[in-house]
Order: C-alpha cells, then sequence, then structure tokens
C-alpha cells in the first residue's frame, strides 16, 4: 500500500506512548517543508508517527528518531518496519544528551522536552543548518511561553506561532457527535542565513 500525506492514526502500532495525531502531524509536516535529501531530527519521538512520515518525504535522507522510553523506541522500529522506511534510525535516551554528535540537520521536530526545553532548544541550534526549520508542538501553555521567549530573542530566526484545535465527528448509535483533541500549540522556528543577508525576525 502507498501512503500520501496523513497516514491515518489506525495504521500506526500503537502502545501506551502519546502519539501525534493525524491533523496535527499534517500541519507540523506542511511548516518542516521536508525535502527527499533531508536530514531530520525528532525528538521525543513517542511511537514515530512523525518520524515515519517524514521518512516517507525524505527517501533518499535520513530520519533520527530520538525517544527517552524503551517501549516507545520498540514501537519506532515496528512502525518503521511496517511502513518500510529504513531510513529511520531510533535513538534510545534523553535529550539533549542523546543530540551530541549527531549530524547537522534541515530539520528539528521536538514534540517532547522532558522539561528540559531550553537545553534542548540550544543543542538543536547547534545541528540545525542556516535555512533549516525547527517546529516545536507543545501542549501545555508553559511550554508555549519558554519556547517563544528563547527563539525571539535570537537574531537569526523568525518565528511564527498558531494553535490548533480538532474536533472529530463520531457515530454514537444512530447519532453523531463532536470529540475535541487536546488544543496543540505549533511554533515555527525557521533559521535564517546571516552570512547571506537574508530574513528578518517575525512577530506572528
Amino acid at each position: 500500500m502507498s501512503y500520501g500525506l496523513g497516514i491515518p492514526d489506525s495504521e500506526f502500532i500503537r502502545g501506551d506512548i502519546p502519539m501525534t495525531k493525524q491533523e496535527i502531524r499534517i500541519l507540523t509536516l506542511a511548516k518542516a517543508r521536508i525535502t527527499p535529501h533531508d536530514t531530520v531530527i525528532d525528538i521525543g519521538a513517542g511511537t514515530g508517527s512523525l518520524s515515519i512520515e517524514a521518512a516517507l518525504l525524505a527517501r533518499q535522507g535520513k530520519i533520527i528518531a530520538i525517544e527517552r522510553e524503551p517501549e516507545g523506541v520498540e514501537l519506532i522500529k515496528a512502525n518503521a518496519a511496517k511502513f518500510s522506511v529504513p531510513n529511520v534510525e531510533a535513538i534510545l535516551g534523553p535529550a539533549p544528551e542523546m543530540m551530541t554528535g549527531l549530524p547537522a540537520a534541515d530539520v528539528v521536530l521536538i514534540g517532547g522536552s522532558g522539561g528540559r526545553l531550553p537545553d534542548i532548544l540550544a543543542s538543536a541550534d547547534q545541528l540545525l543548518k542556516p535555512g533549516g526549520r525547527l517546529i516545536i508542538t507543545a501542549v501545555t501553555v508553559e511550554t508555549l511561553s519558554i519556547a517563544l521567549a528563547l527563539m525571539r530573542r535570537k537574531a537569526d530566526y523568525s518565528v511564527d506561532a498558531c494553535c490548533v484545535q480538532v474536533t472529530r465527528v463520531q457515530p454514537v448509535g444512530s447519532s453523531n457527535m463532536f470529540k475535541a483533541l487536546n488544543p496543540i500549540y505549533i511554533i515555527e522556528c525557521n533559521k535564517v542565513d546571516l552570512a547571506s543577508g537574508g530574513g528578518t525576525q517575525s512577530e506572528g
């Protein structure tokens, strides 16, 4: 079976590890603008749903999925095998420690920080190439606030953010009801190549 952007949630092998839902994956990957040869680092990769979709977009590139839970790493490996994406490497351990020695990245995705977002952002900045994209998804206002405060201080980044509220319709007997998913904040940070004189910081 061939898959396009936005694989149904039900297609992934899942356990007790949180998974980024389909609608949020679509928006996150749209903002990441992944190309076929990109190197992508996915921090707090969970079940690997974002890593798998990133790997399908970057078939000639490499996806490095960092996850601190052993169950999550096993799920990432299982999903990579299911979707035939051998370009996914799953790394067990916490960030930012597991980010040491990684190759320069075109895209960094941050879905979980374990309360260590400032340190993770500092490491991500060192790894991200000029012109690269850093996408942070957050479920709490505190994470949003920290991310915005830190990234908007950096002269070499443009920063935008949005809040996404997805409500699905599901059948209940002979009727249909709305089921709201948790709101998600998406922070998009684009690293400007200051040497080339490009870009100004956004206040979006």
